[in-house]
């Protein structure tokens, strides 16, 4: 006998978890979500869960600890309420640029993450453009990594850009690139950048040819925004005419806000795996498009035990 699913959904991204329980016509499950007066968090499942499928949907953004620590209080209290399966739907995935010992004495903390949430309980992730995709080997649960790639190429594909490049800020982001390029027959320019530190970069070289077309960086991150002023301002330098920038997951902290602002850039555009404040929402350069659609229908898909692979492209 196939078990009930249902959806649940922490404070991370509750407009998301109500998107994706309208696609799959199901109602988002009861939670009481409160904290003790000295700022712990408490967590009670308010219906039965017993025998039943869950999905818990709750990004770990900004404020990335408190997520990640109420994700796993409501697998706790889940897997202590004999749910049959518990499968963490993270569609933001922090601490994922912590992945491999770059310097000496710290920490891999994408790997602890991921031991954490084992532990607690989850026994499958849904996740989206993982920072590295070698992560999901952090795991010893099955990890299905879907792309915001579909939703963004429709978005280009729609906007109908003439003398299309597709540009990468980073060399280490030139297979993404190459991989919408193709894909929408454009060009591709790669920027050499060296990191001087954390959040700092300096913008070296542009590799292609981008005089006079109309260039479109895709990456999976943008945080403070200092890499993309960079690339925009060196496709700038090289003859490019308009510059937008997609991307899956919108961090913009710090100074993001005001130096996309003052760029030379005509439109970010990126999804909803991150919550925006209504300002930010607001923001003439900002586009949000929603992968509601497309985690519900891998949701449905591992609740019914059906391939998911045709989703990942």
């Amino acid at each position: 006998m196939k078990s009930e699913m249902k959806v649940f959904s922490g404070n991370g991204n509750p407009r998301l978890a109500q998107a994706i329980c309208d696609y799959l016509r199901v109602p988002l499950g009861q939670l009481k979500l409160t904290r003790f007066s000295d700022g712990e968090s408490y967590c009670q499942v308010l219906e039965n869960v017993r025998g039943t499928d869950v999905f818990v949907i709750q990004p770990t953004c900004q404020p990335v600890n408190d997520n990640l620590l109420e994700l796993l209080l409501i697998v706790d209290a889940l897997k202590r309420s004999s749910a049959a399966r518990i499968t963490a739907v993270v569609p933001y995935y922090g601490y994922a640029r912590q992945d491999r010992k770059d310097k000496p004495r710290v920490p891999i903390s994408a790997k602890l993450v991921a031991d954490l949430l084992q532990a607690a309980g989850v026994q499958r992730m849904l996740t989206v453009d993982l920072h590295a995709p070698a992560i999901q080997g952090f795991f010893d649960v099955p990890v299905d990594h879907l792309l915001a790639a579909p939703v963004l190429l429709e978005w280009i594909a729609r906007e109908r850009f003439e003398s299309l490049a597709i540009g990468s800020p980073d060399a280490g982001g030139g297979e993404r690139a190459r991989f919408f390029a193709r894909r929408l027959g454009a060009s591709l320019a790669i920027i050499d950048k060296r990191r001087i530190e954390a959040n700092v970069a300096e913008i070296m070289n542009v590799i292609g040819d981008v005089r006079g077309r109309t260039c479109v960086i895709v990456d999976d991150i943008v945080d403070t925004a200092g890499t993309l002023v960079g690339s925009v301002g060196a496709l700038r330098k090289n003859g490019a005419g308009a510059v937008s920038a997609c991307f899956t997951h919108a961090v913009l902290s710090g100074p993001a806000m005001d130096r996309l602002a003052a760029s030379d850039l005509d439109r970010v555009v990126v999804t909803d795996t991150i919550p925006l404040t209504p300002e930010r929402a607001a923001s003439a350069k900002i586009t949000v498009l929603s992968i509601a659609d497309l985690l519900g229908e891998a949701m449905a898909r591992i609740h019914g035990n059906s391939s998911v692979s045709s989703l990942f492209v």
